[in-house]
């Protein structure tokens, strides 16, 4: 009796370690899947009623051409704000929250990511940042300085761009509902599996955030389950000043523009710290 009942416990424990391999084997395969949900639908700019904004192109790598959406400033002086969405949707869905930047006179590039909007090829951490580089060489060709560039992340987009931003400073940064990293994330949604080890794309922002030295706006919604708002204050703590930050009570983690006072502070932030002549 007593070897019976140890041989079934044996079979259960084998059985646990075999459906354990195999979560992690498809865990493994499936993470970029899960990681970037991309948009596969191709926007249309006639949906939008933005008469300038206009559709350009970019080849971050030999016969990948992107496409990514462009209106520019109101007026010379004014900032361009280099943007960056998040893992899911594609830049059609960010055209309505970021309205009101454009309607305060700011310039607004929308990147289309590689895997996205009906753009050709697959997304990765070092594809995306490609990517990133693809849209600010564009501004810089059509006569933008860095100086007059703010560049703008949403969730992973804020691992785009302080990627970008450690490499090419911009005038300022700012982050919405930013994670320390997707590694720091990725683990404490799946705490049972030894995440760090897999993961192929970790976007290490705190890594990074450290070289970064521009005026910095980070936001966050003390109501994200996505990305739990102690992430991104772990990232706040460790950046430079200058710095300001905006943990909002009431927020998610989608829906922080939703919000006028944080709208308001978004703009008043850009025409403080990215000196330029910005008029209101």
């Amino acid at each position: 009796m007593e070897s019976t009942v140890k041989g079934f416990f044996m079979q259960l424990l084998w059985g646990a370690l075999i459906a354990y391999f195999t979560i992690l084997v498809i865990m493994f395969l499936a993470q970029r899947s899960l990681l970037y949900p991309a948009g596969k639908e191709t926007p249309r700019l006639a949906d939008h009623a933005l008469p300038d904004m206009q559709a350009i192109e970019t080849e971050p790598e030999a016969g990948l051409r992107l496409t990514h959406w462009f209106h520019p400033p109101a007026s010379p002086e004014q900032p361009v704000i280099l943007y960056f969405h998040g893992n899911a949707g594609h830049r059609g869905d960010r055209v309505p929250k970021m309205r009101p930047l454009i309607d305060a006179g700011f310039g607004l590039l929308i990147t289309g990511y590689r895997g996205y909007g009906g753009n050709p090829g697959r997304p990765s951490e070092a594809g995306l940042r490609a990517d990133a580089r693809s849209v600010h060489d564009w501004l810089l060709e059509a006569g933008y300085d860095s100086d007059q560039i703010v560049i703008f992340g949403e969730s992973l987009g804020t691992a785009v761009s302080v990627a970008l931003a450690s490499e090419r400073p911009p005038a300022a940064l700012v982050l919405e509902a930013p994670p320390s990293s997707i590694a720091d994330v990725a683990a404490a949604h799946y705490w049972y599996l030894p995440v760090r080890l897999l993961i192929r794309d970790p976007w290490d922002s705190l890594a990074r955030i450290g070289s970064i030295s521009v005026p910095l706006f980070l936001m966050h919604g003390e109501r994200d389950h996505v990305v739990p708002v102690r992430f991104g204050r772990k990232l706040y703590e460790a950046a430079n000043e200058p710095k300001q930050a905006i943990f909002h009570d009431d927020a998610m983690h989608t829906d922080l523009l939703d919000y006028g006072d944080v709208v308001e502070a978004v703009i008043a932030f850009i025409r403080d710290k990215a000196a330029l002549k910005v008029q209101p």
